[in-house]
C-alpha cells in the first residue's frame, strides 16, 4: 500500500489543519496562560485544507471559526487535522468574501 493516498472529503464535511492553539498561550500583556487553564467555551480558528461536495460557503484556504468540541480529530502523515460539519462552523475569514460584517481579522 502506498504511503500517500489521495483523500476526498465527503458530504458536508470540512477538513481543517489544527494549529498549535491548544497549548500554552500568552495574554496581550504577556502573561503565560497554561494549557491546563479552564476556559469557558473558547472557539478556535483553523485553515481549511479540503471541503466536501455539499459544502456551500467554505472554500479551501479559508480560515474558519469553530467550537473544538464539535470536531473529529485525525492524523494524516504525522500531521493533525480535524473534520467538521459545515453547520458547526461559526464564521469564515477569507479574502474572497465581500460585504460581510465589515470586520477584518
Amino acid at each position: 500500500m502506498a504511503d500517500h493516498l489521495p483523500i476526498t472529503v465527503l458530504a458536508d464535511r470540512v477538513l481543517v489543519r489544527v494549529g498549535q492553539g491548544e497549548g500554552e498561550r500568552r495574554s496581550r500583556s504577556g502573561i503565560v496562560i497554561p494549557a491546563t487553564a479552564q476556559l469557558a467555551k473558547r472557539l478556535m480558528w483553523a485553515d481549511t485544507v479540503a471541503v466536501g461536495p455539499h459544502v456551500r460557503t467554505v472554500k479551501v484556504d479559508d480560515t474558519v471559526l469553530f467550537n473544538p468540541d464539535d470536531r473529529f480529530e485525525v492524523e494524516v502523515g504525522g500531521e493533525e487535522f480535524a473534520i467538521l460539519r459545515e453547520r458547526d462552523i461559526h464564521a469564515v475569514a477569507s479574502t474572497r468574501i465581500d460585504g460581510g460584517t465589515g470586520l477584518y481579522l
